[in-house]
């Protein structure tokens, strides 16, 4: 699976989370490694790095700075689920490793 040049919304977020359907991601793909930067919503700046599997699944790393001028960091997993109009569904599970170090998940879908 390549996410070269996709761009993804979060459709669904837990409530300790700072990404809002006001952001959208622009994935690059160079082989295997990811990168994005984005803004939006909550979120003033904010990049990740990542990893893709053979079977499409994310590794990432995210570090973003957000309206409170906070600087937060974190990690995350991401599996693809290809829907019937072959656009990517993302189900992602994620834990900050800054602030309070709590977990959460959250679903993106391509635009």
């Amino acid at each position: 699976m390549n996410y070269n040049n996709r761009r993804f919304r979060a459709v669904q977020n837990s409530p300790n989370g700072e990404v809002s359907t006001d952001l959208i991601f622009h994935y690059f793909q160079n082989d295997e490694i990811l990168t994005c930067e984005y803004a939006g919503g909550q979120i003033r700046k904010g990049h990740l790095i990542g990893l893709v599997g053979n079977d499409g699944t994310i590794e990432m790393r995210y570090h973003q700075i957000n309206q409170s001028d906070e600087l937060m960091t974190g990690r995350c997993t991401s599996k693809p689920e290809l829907l019937s109009n072959g656009k990517i569904r993302l189900h992602e599970s994620w834990q900050w490793t800054s602030g309070d170090l709590s977990e959460g998940t959250s679903t993106l879908e391509e635009v």
